[in-house]
């Protein structure tokens, strides 16, 4: 009888690990880097719902209590469309990003602390990468009067709100009359501000390229890009620190929120540094903050390592 058992066992792991690898692409033809226990290096896992909520299990961010709460780092920056307040700007895990009235810009300063600091819990200036196509000279610090530095855009410090408990959440908006939702520049998110929206794409779509034919763009039409120093299989990204200021992860985006990409292998990387990133065919992908504007493929070939990527996951344009 227990022979049966450790044999049932055994034959239900590696059905298990058949799995996962399939779900990598180890199919005939493919390449990658392998490793001694063929485990992929950080967390791979389908891509992040809408409603997952990224701050754990207590119900949201501003549930999760304290100093723990106040030292959340706000990761890679993105960028929301608003109907009501149009470009607004979010952290990694799409909680809304807000400034005070009371503060200043220049010089920066702020001037929530005590019982407003936990209402309004201080963004760490710490692990930040700015939203792609946003102007990463943008982003800078403040000292709190605790000696923490707290997060600054355009000088004006950022602040989370502890009654969003959801991603995309915005009840801190317009709070006293004097807390506004932040847009990607620092100043107030505006709907009368922002240019005419271009028509919606999906989180990850297919775009023509005069030069380069099919590519991957992000929901704002920007170039989706793989890097040759990375690698699929184990899952792994070469791409660290200063690297992944200038060229940034792509966010989670659902299955469903696709249209003519290759979706095996489409599966989140829980980077060691803590960004959640996707990836394409077991791929980590990125955009590049050169591409200032829908269409750019400022990125291609630079330091013969980075190519836009096909609908298939593959390099477009490398050298063979």
């Amino acid at each position: 009888m227990g022979t049966w058992r450790s044999a049932s066992l055994a034959a239900a792991a590696a059905a298990v690990l058949a799995l996962t690898a399939t779900g990598c692409g180890q199919d005939k033809g493919s390449s990658y880097a392998g490793s001694g226990n063929g485990q992929p290096v950080g967390n791979a896992s389908t891509a992040q719902q809408p409603g997952d909520n990224a701050y754990g299990s207590s119900g949201g961010y501003g549930q999760a209590g304290g100093a723990e709460a106040a030292a959340k780092q706000a990761g890679q920056l993105t960028v929301s469309d608003s109907k009501e307040l149009g470009k607004v700007l979010t952290d990694s895990a799409g909680f809304t990003l807000y400034r005070f009235d009371k503060d200043t810009a220049s010089p920066p300063k702020t001037t929530c602390e005590g019982d407003c600091a936990k209402a309004w819990p201080a963004v760490p200036a710490d692990g930040v990468t700015a939203a792609a196509g946003t102007d990463a000279a943008k982003i800078g610090s403040v000292t709190r009067a605790d000696g923490t530095k707290q997060l600054t855009i355009g000088g004006w410090p950022m602040y989370r709100y502890a009654k969003d408990t959801s991603p995309g959440d915005t009840n801190g908006q317009n709070v006293g009359g004097t807390w506004h939702a932040a847009a990607p520049d620092g100043k107030k998110a505006s709907a009368e501000a922002a240019p005419a929206p271009a028509a919606a794409l999906p989180g990850l779509s297919v775009r023509k390229d005069a030069k380069l034919g099919d590519v991957i763009v992000d929901a704002r039409g920007m170039t989706v890009y793989r890097f040759k120093k990375d690698s699929a299989w184990p899952m792994k990204s070469a791409c660290t620190g200063a690297c992944l200021q200038k060229w940034p992860a792509v966010a989670p985006v659902g299955k469903n929120d696709t249209k003519g990409i290759a979706l095996k292998g489409f599966v989140t990387f829980d980077r060691p540094d803590g960004v959640k990133q996707q990836s394409i065919t077991c791929w980590p992908v990125y955009t590049f903050s050169g591409d200032t504007k829908p269409g750019d493929t400022n990125g291609q070939g630079v330091g013969g390592t980075w190519y836009a990527v096909s609908p298939q996951g593959k390099l477009v344009g490398a050298p063979k």
